[in-house]
């Protein structure tokens, strides 16, 4: 590996500053373990944070894959952060592929770490053959041209920035730098398996570009950085053209003039397009490709003066005449408060309910997101459980400052119609202290020897579970 290659490609690229702080994920395969001591070397200066995400999909062997990231930190120095996350369960929840549920899983823990630890960067180990997999398969997929520009050497994460040192490289300068460095990294069988889109282009497709150019990954990172930069001009045009468009922009919905938008140049109509939804759909942005865009590009030049489109998540595109209108279709539903008594039973009315109880020990056989324990002498009572206010913040367990309930909503990826029936746990001060099943508050219980807790479990009732 050219250590001068990857230091000038930082440089060029802006990705570190002296004196920050850098997290780096590390999963222990060659990849990350080959950043996080390339950093550890060249970089002194920076606070370095390796944090790993135990996925539990390997039992023992990735339990292993954690013990082997923390020893090689223990013996450097090097803080460490890790986690065991029940990765199956979350794309069973959310009836995701078990990578898509992974990068969930893993990303927001990043993002917590980032926050935690108020990061400046967080470095991954995506190298230029990651790079050139990644477009194939946006291509093939027909993802949109900002897409298909694939990975970005640095973006806007968290606190900071997540930026790839390693896009310069390929998987064969890694692997040198193993050697060269006596590094002794872990190895997950899965990443070798066909089954999985990304393996049968690295198997298949990917040694056919190897043969044609052993640097294929450098054009392709030329490609990628090429094309980003002619989107960056085009986005600044087509943001140009909507301001005659858009009729009206509000929170959720957005009007705009079919015949003016007609008039935009091709180009401009499909990024017009990619912004509205990009808007709409905030963090939340499900996969929409080119099928959708070309939808929608028809529906607008259809002859026909009005109908209507059902996009991902709720939302309705209506056209009448010369109004086309994007919104959210959400039901209406009332706000609720509700006092939390005693040895209680509260029926929510989105098929579960919240049951307390009061124990005169630590009820340590009860855990997870649908339990949450109260120390009484912690909290103001009595307890209420209402529906969610705007501004709403909380304090995390284990984190810094107050983050919007909002926020919470959306980086667990609560349908827009659940949020105003979700219910929010406070004391009669209005202090949340547990959002059921997303997240809980400092205000947890944390002495184990008090004679006398609160046992809130919010659980399924029997009519949601035959249903």
């Amino acid at each position: 590996m050219n250590i001068s290659q990857v230091k000038d490609f930082i440089t060029k690229n802006s990705l570190l500053r002296e004196n920050s702080t850098v997290l780096i994920g590390v999963s222990g395969g060659p990849d990350s373990l080959a950043l996080l001591h390339f950093l550890w070397t060249n970089y002194p200066n920076n606070k370095l944070l390796a944090v790993h995400v135990d996925h539990m999909f390997r039992g023992k062997e990735s339990e292993q894959d954690l013990m082997s990231v923390k020893e090689f930190c223990r013996k450097r120095d090097i803080s460490f952060e890790s986690t065991q996350i029940n990765v199956k369960k979350y794309q069973e929840d959310m009836r995701v592929s078990s990578q898509v549920a992974a990068r969930d899983c893993r990303y927001e823990f990043f993002k917590e770490m980032m926050e935690k630890y108020e990061g400046d960067y967080l470095a991954l180990g995506h190298h230029g053959d990651d790079q050139i997999e990644t477009i194939l398969m946006r291509m093939v997929r027909g993802g949109s041209s900002y897409s298909r520009a694939g990975m970005r050497a640095k973006r806007v994460f968290a606190t900071g920035y997540l930026i790839r040192p390693f896009l310069c490289l390929n998987k064969s300068d890694i692997e040198s730098y193993c050697t060269n460095h006596d590094l002794v990294p872990r190895y997950d069988p899965s990443n070798e398996e066909d089954k999985y889109t990304r393996n049968r282009f690295r198997n298949h497709v990917l040694p056919f570009f190897k043969k044609e150019n052993q640097q294929v990954h450098l054009r392709f990172q030329q490609y990628s950085e090429q094309l980003i930069e002619d989107e960056a001009l085009l986005e600044e045009l087509t943001q140009d053209k909507l301001n005659t468009v858009i009729r009206k922009q509000d929170k959720d919905e957005v009007s705009i003039s079919v015949s003016n938008y007609s008039k935009m140049p091709k180009p401009l109509q499909r990024r017009g397009i990619q912004l509205i939804l990009k808007y709409l759909y905030k963090d939340t942005s499900p996969d929409l490709n080119s099928i959708h865009i070309d939808n929608l590009l028809s529906f607008l030049a259809n002859e026909h003066p009005s109908g209507i489109l059902h996009f991902p998540l709720g939302l309705r595109i209506i056209r009448s005449y010369d109004d086309c209108h994007f919104s959210f279709l959400e039901k209406k539903t009332e706000p609720y408060s509700f006092i939390i008594e005693q040895d209680s039973v509260i029926e929510c009315n989105n098929g579960y309910e919240l049951v307390s109880e009061t124990r005169g020990y630590y009820p340590e056989e009860f855990k997870g997101e649908h339990i949450f324990v109260i120390d009484p002498d912690s909290v103001v009572p009595p307890l209420y459980v209402r529906s969610r206010k705007t501004g709403d913040k909380m304090t995390q367990k284990g984190m810094k400052g107050t983050k919007k309930v909002k926020d919470i909503f959306i980086d667990k990826k609560v349908d827009r119609g659940q949020r105003e029936l979700w219910p929010i746990v406070t004391d009669s001060q209005g202090t949340i202290l547990w959002i059921p099943l997303l997240k809980k508050s400092s205000y947890e219980a944390s002495n184990l020897l008090k004679d006398k807790y609160i046992l809130l479990q919010y659980k399924a009732t029997k009519s949601r579970g035959q249903s």
